[in-house]
């Protein structure tokens, strides 16, 4: 009996991944615990294992399709055996108490076991239904302007077609044509024709003017993997936290000379020099140890104070934004902090995260200052209450025990939400981060 390959869990909160790529092509002899497959979540790359020995016979997945979790993707078996289900089917998930250790596929509606395929402009297969089919090719419909609504929203039927038709402007049946033909969104045209009916003069007119702007489009970027899940959660935090920015100058004399005995002492010790980052986490895990209040989230009904400090350092990497997780930040010497820091920061950048490495964080320091940034405002980590942003540490002309001297002078940016914390404790906790970096030598009585 054929053997079902089919996406696992990756961690409590991932709900889809994005197929990278096959490592084997169908048709081909696998043995198992083989790599068959590089998907993508939110937060690294990982591959799915044969868990037999045979034939693969992939289904219709390709690579940047985006696939739920526990979806059949390919059966292993002999090689008269066939992926028999055109469209993926989710698998059961076998953690569930109430349902058999073994992995069984969920059959598709009877009326989705022979779709015909087609492909969107984009290079995304489809499936269409005959009847679909025959009714788009009559109106002059192009398949992959329709939304599907058919077995789990990837198969367009008759009723799709119904309501893209029902939807659309009052248009010449020659300017549909034209249009579906063109790529024109019938929606966007102005018609000149009796009663405002879109004609095909008008389609022409606007198809030219798309073109003309198409030109000028150098790339175009999806908005999947890593890349959408950033654009969705920074967009959910600035449309629902009430944010407010707190800026704050410290002078970091005391603080780069300490970095650079330290750098000099243990450097080769500890096989790292600790860094400017590693220092203020230590101080910023101190600063919300002593102030609880900034250590926090938000529930349905609540403000949670958390007992435990779970430092997110934010990291640039070719796949995006990455936020490695230092857990309990403040019980860690700095050597513990930054040999750990490190090792997660180097998975982040090879797409090697786990799927714990990048969650649970409590508060989160974001660092540009590598980049000549002075100041800026970055977004809430949701569900956090804060974030720490950090800009460069340069050299100023300031007053200095009543004298002018050039002191190292550091800016910091406080962002947070105004919903868990109320201006003046935020000042409160930003001031103490401040004290810690003028005069390091107080982390020693933390």
């Amino acid at each position: 009996m054929a053997e079902e390959v089919f996406i696992p869990k990756l961690g409590q909160t991932v709900e889809e991944v994005t197929l990278i790529s096959w490592l084997v092509e169908d048709g081909d002899k696998v043995s198992q615990g083989q790599e068959l497959i590089e998907v993508e979540t939110d937060k690294a790359i990982f591959t799915v294992e044969a868990n037999a020995k045979g034939t693969i016979h992939i289904g219709p997945c390709k690579e940047g399709d985006v696939v739920p979790v526990l979806t059949v993707v390919a059966i292993i078996g002999k090689e008269t055996d066939t992926f028999s289900v055109e469209a993926p089917a989710p698998a059961v998930d076998s953690a569930a108490p109430t349902e058999s250790p073994a992995h069984k596929a969920v059959p598709a509606p009877e009326t989705s076991l022979e779709p015909s395929p087609t492909t969107a402009g984009n290079g995304e297969r489809l499936f269409i239904s005959p009847r679909a089919r025959k009714l788009a090719s009559e109106r002059g419909v192009e398949p992959a302007q329709v939304t599907p609504t058919g077995y789990e929203g990837i198969r367009i039927v008759e009723r799709d077609v119904i309501a893209y038709l029902s939807a659309l402007p009052k248009a010449t049946p020659v300017a549909q044509k034209m249009a579906a033909a063109a790529g024109v969104d019938l929606h966007s045209v102005t018609g000149s024709g009796p009663g405002g009916k879109i004609i095909k003069d008008d389609v022409a007119r606007a198809a030219g003017s798309a073109e003309a702007q198409q030109l000028e489009i150098v790339e175009r970027i999806p908005l999947k993997g890593v890349r959408g899940i950033i654009a969705e959660r920074m967009g959910e935090s600035v449309h629902t936290t009430a944010r407010v920015t707190l800026l704050m100058e410290a002078d970091a004399t005391e603080f780069v000379a300490m970095r650079e005995r330290l750098k000099a002492t243990v450097s080769e010790e500890w096989d790292f020099a600790p860094g400017y980052n590693d220092l203020l986490a230590m101080i910023v895990a101190a600063a919300l140890r002593r102030f609880q209040y900034m250590n926090a989230r938000l529930a349905p009904d609540a403000i949670e104070i958390l007992g435990y400090v779970n430092l997110g350092m934010a990291v640039d990497t070719e796949r995006g934004l990455l936020v490695p997780v230092v857990r309990d930040a403040d019980q860690k010497s700095l050597r513990q902090f930054g040999t750990e820091l490190r090792a997660l920061i180097e998975r982040a950048r090879n797409s090697r995260s786990m799927p714990e490495d990048l969650t649970g964080g409590t508060f989160t320091i974001t660092n540009l200052g590598m980049h000549d940034v002075d100041a800026f405002t970055p977004v809430i980590n949701l569900p956090e209450a804060a974030i720490l942003g950090v800009g460069r540490i340069a050299p100023k002309v300031v007053p200095f025990k009543e004298e002018i001297a050039i002191r190292q002078m550091w800016t910091l940016s406080l962002v947070f939400d105004h919903r868990l914390v109320d201006g003046a404790p935020a000042a409160r906790f930003l001031q103490y981060i401040k004290q810690l970096i003028e005069e390091p030598y107080l982390l020693i009585a933390q």
